[in-house]
């Protein structure tokens, strides 16, 4: 399989201008596209499987049905769609650099640590590659599964617990993944109020509707916000994110980042710095193929989706498969476009 063609001599600077530009977005979740870009650089990284050494960030597999419409997946349609007029205005860059590029670019800008980030990913240029279904996390689990997860890509538990700070960003949405509401009370500032309040605050479990538990979500952990009352909105913690303390190992790293914001910030860099670089291979000139890919593909069939069709080039389109929000977001992802275009 060849791949598209990546360079490493292109002008990151000012893709990186670009990105910065196009963040604030009045009419999208809190006022910012910066957490779902950040969440777009996670998931695009997220599949890497050490043993097999398959998946992570080279191959932009979301642009194909197999990886793009798996249902964790959900909603970044809207992610890829506002970063495609800065792919038009840089098409020498890849779509694997430009999303983790795009994820680094929003920590900084929201107030987080500069992340060290490197180019060279290529492009899959078709879906024999793309990973099984099934290997991000599933917020409706408990500690054993993110264990499960992370370790698979050969993380420790300082750094499961490092990496959940990401949800010190953005929020939930029902139409997603069945959960909802922000989990801070300022979901566009990187900081560490996550873990604070995951000690801090009196979180109930709450039932989700019926149309949440479809999607895998039956309930989720609320709490008012401090110095809330009931008119507030509430915020929202996964099971995932609750069973950071109720595990003794989890607890203590939860307890150092809510206590030293400095320390937080370190381990976070280094950490989402190393889930991006999950499965990149560089040749001598920089760039990232596949030869390992190549390699596993001969070992074992990949996940039964070497005949997954391609999604549309403008990821959101009504009708596709895993696109369920599709049909209510394709004014807002046009908007999106327009704001984008309007700040290039």
């Amino acid at each position: 399989m060849a791949a598209q063609p990546t360079q490493l001599t292109g002008d990151f600077d000012a893709v990186r201008r670009d990105i910065e530009a196009i963040l604030k977005m009045k009419d999208y979740d809190d006022g910012s596209i910066g957490p779902v870009l950040v969440r777009l650089a996670w998931h695009a990284s997220g599949t890497y499987d050490a043993k097999t050494n398959t998946g992570g960030s080279v191959g932009a597999g979301m642009r194909y049905e197999a990886e793009g419409g798996d249902p964790a997946n959900a909603g970044l349609q809207h992610a890829r769609i506002f970063l495609e007029p800065i792919k038009e205005k840089h098409p020498w860059i890849t779509y694997s650099d430009l999303w983790t590029l795009g994820g680094v670019v929003a920590i900084k800008a929201m107030g987080g640590p500069l992340i060290p980030w490197k180019p060279g990913r290529s492009d899959f240029s078709d879906d024999s590659y793309i990973p099984p279904r099934g290997r991000l996390p599933d917020g409706a689990q408990a500690a054993d599964h993110l264990r499960h997860v992370f370790y698979r890509m050969g993380f420790n538990d300082q750094e499961i617990v490092a990496l959940s700070g990401a949800h010190n960003l953005g929020r939930c949405h029902p139409d997603r993944s069945g959960f909802k509401g922000p989990w801070v009370v300022s979901p566009i500032r990187f900081s560490n109020q996550y873990y604070k309040l995951l000690l801090k605050l009196n979180w109930k479990k709450k039932d989700l509707p019926r149309d949440s538990a479809d999607k895998g979500a039956s309930w989720q952990w609320v709490a008012t916000p401090p110095g809330g009352d009931d008119e507030d909105e509430e915020l929202m913690m996964l099971p995932t994110d609750h069973s950071l303390i109720e595990d003794p190992s989890f607890r203590e790293w939860v307890e150092k980042y809510a206590e030293d914001a400095k320390l937080f910030h370190e381990h976070f860099s280094a950490v989402f710095a190393k889930l991006i670089e999950l499965g990149v291979y560089r040749d001598e000139d920089g760039i990232a193929r596949f030869h390992h890919l190549e390699k596993a593909a001969k070992d074992a069939k990949q996940g039964g989706y070497d005949s997954a069709p391609k999604k549309s080039d403008r990821p959101g389109a009504p009708g596709q498969v895993g696109d369920g929000v599709a049909s209510g977001a394709a004014k807002e992802n046009e908007k999106g476009v327009m704001h984008a275009k309007a700040k290039l």
